[in-house]
């Protein structure tokens, strides 16, 4: 499917469960190699858990995914070239357009269940839905990153400089020795919320490495992947279900 946003055609894909009904809505946002096959995957189990699921393009403004091949090596020079320019224009600017317009068209979609989102990001998406749930904090009532980087840097636009805002209850998935969140970004990130008075939970997945819950990346990690779908499906249930009352 296809969105209009101030920047130009968003394209996403839409998983919704198999039968007639109203869902509630959770944005999947991938990691840096944007949207492929393993992504669609986690789209869909989320949907037949009973979730109206966008996973959305975010490299939309080079072009309709895939906008790079994921089938060439992580290291593969040309792509992380594309790559890395890619995510450069992913600026908290950016990303704040491109989640108001995909809440705006959660918001009018008949098969969607009222007005609350949960959004779920992996590596440096995991940024982006912190900063989501501080920017529309009247929409998004759960927020996870799994292995996400940089949530607390000594950069003036840190994420976590912005966390007073968030009303959803958060998790995060630390990724062990992962130097894109290490011990004192950790603990910069955790003061932040707990003096914000931000409902949170945290986990250190001993043993995994950065990028432990994607199935076709070289970290993969079966069991902290399948813990991590038990968390991440506990807070969207929890999250979804209190608001129902």
């Amino acid at each position: 499917m296809d969105i209009a946003t101030e920047h130009g055609v968003l394209d996403v894909h839409l998983f919704l469960p198999d039968a007639k009904g109203a869902w509630p809505a959770v944005i999947l946002l991938t990691d840096i190699r944007g949207v492929r096959p393993a992504f669609q995957t986690m789209g869909q189990r989320l949907a037949d858990h009973g979730y109206a699921v966008l996973l959305p393009n975010v490299y939309y403004r080079g072009g309709r995914a895939p906008v790079v091949d994921p089938k060439l090596p992580v290291k593969d020079d040309s792509a992380r070239a594309q790559r890395a320019a890619l995510r450069a224009a992913l600026t908290p600017a950016a990303v704040r357009a491109d989640i108001a317009a995909l809440l705006t068209f959660l918001g009018e979609q008949t098969y969607v269940r009222g007005n609350s989102v949960g959004i779920v990001g992996y590596c440096m998406s995991g940024a982006f839905a912190l900063r989501a749930a501080a920017d529309f904090p009247e929409r998004i009532i759960a927020a996870a990153s799994f292995h996400g980087g940089g949530l607390a840097s000594a950069a003036p636009d840190s994420p976590q400089l912005e966390v007073a805002r968030i009303q959803a209850r958060l998790y995060f998935g630390y990724a062990d020795a992962d130097a894109s969140m290490p011990p004192d970004m950790i603990d910069r990130l955790e003061t932040a919320l707990r003096e914000a008075g931000v409902s949170f939970s945290a986990e250190l997945y001993t043993g995994a490495r950065h990028g432990f819950a994607i199935s076709d990346g070289q970290a993969y990690d079966e069991q902290a992947a399948e813990q991590h779908w038990q968390r991440l499906l506990d807070l969207l249930d929890t999250a979804f279900a209190e608001r129902a009352h």
